[in-house]
């Protein structure tokens, strides 16, 4: 393995989950962790999320040849500042953030002459902290990586390699491509998600209480989403704005268009429309992105 130690900058599910899959599957690999919250690095220590928990993202950081940014993509910058002086020449800077070209600018700039690579294993739960973690997080997950014109091919094959040794797949794309795939594939579903639990609970003629007692499964996955990590998603939407914002208008047509099938009462439009849709479904679980079974496979991690 290329790298030696692994500083790991926030210690939440990503954070976390990334320190115990290198003890699962890198023993041979030191890595020391950081997180701006003194309870969150109790934690942390409590559960050896890192071999070591330092007081300081400076501290974490010295000595490693690859370093990662878990913390909320609008964070990022503030995160890399951190960092500043106490990186190793050649160490490598990566993140985990789910907004590519936003992140890229904000490491460039906090980091310049740093070789910056950033990555998105498209992977998680809607649960968040140092106690959501587990070392299975990545298996079978794509980790789509987005290295910068100029990015050393060696440094890329490092990161692939050490992503791959934790259990997922990857995928290298520009950072633009990487935020519109992603606008259609998550953001915009998580917008939509926060959007519907929004309006149930906003109903003046629909209790909360039968809106929980009554919650049949579509109504259910869709709390599942909304119940994600805020301040991530705020910071997703703000920082990927112009692919979400593109989505969204696509979205919006063809949800008028939908609108317009169940108005006059074009039932081959809305059949058709649901065929293909169905599809799709079936393709996810051939592929292994989720699972048939009806609590999706997720029982073991909420």
């Amino acid at each position: 393995m290329t790298f030696g130690k692994v500083a790991i900058i926030g210690l939440g599910l990503l954070g976390g989950s990334i320190g115990l899959a290198i003890r699962q599957h890198l023993p041979g690999v030191k890595t020391a962790g950081y997180d701006s919250d003194p309870q969150v690095r109790l934690r942390a220590a409590e559960r050896k999320l890192a071999q070591e928990i330092c007081e300081s993202a400076a501290e974490a950081a010295r000595g490693a040849d690859l370093v990662i940014l878990c913390v909320p993509v609008g964070a990022i910058e503030h995160a890399a500042n951190e960092l500043s002086g106490a990186l190793e020449p050649g160490a490598l800077v990566s993140d985990v953030g789910s907004s590519k070209q936003s992140v890229s600018a904000a490491l460039a700039r906090a980091l310049p002459g740093q070789p910056i690579i950033p990555a998105h294993p498209v992977a998680g739960t809607e649960h968040s902290g140092p106690d959501a973690g587990f070392a299975t997080l990545f298996h079978n997950r794509w980790c789509i990586l987005t290295p910068p014109d100029g990015a050393d091919p060696e440094q890329v094959a490092a990161l692939s390699e050490f992503w791959t040794a934790l259990g997922a797949m990857v995928e290298v794309m520009t950072a633009e491509h990487h935020d519109l795939v992603l606008a259609v594939t998550s953001h915009i579903p998580h917008l939509i998600a926060y959007t519907i639990v929004g309006t149930a609970s906003d109903l003046e003629d629909v209790t909360r209480g039968e809106v929980i007692k009554y919650s049949a499964g579509g109504f259910r996955d869709f709390t599942r989403i909304a119940a994600s990590d805020p301040v991530m998603w705020r910071d997703v939407f703000l920082n990927n704005r112009e692919a979400v914002l593109e989505m969204l208008g696509r979205f919006t047509e063809d949800l008028t268009a939908m609108q317009r099938a169940i108005r006059s009462g074009n039932g081959d439009a809305l059949f058709d429309l649901f065929t293909r849709t169905r599809a799709i479904r079936r393709s996810i679980i051939e592929q292994k992105q989720d699972d048939a079974r009806p609590d999706f496979g997720r029982g073991d991690h909420g």
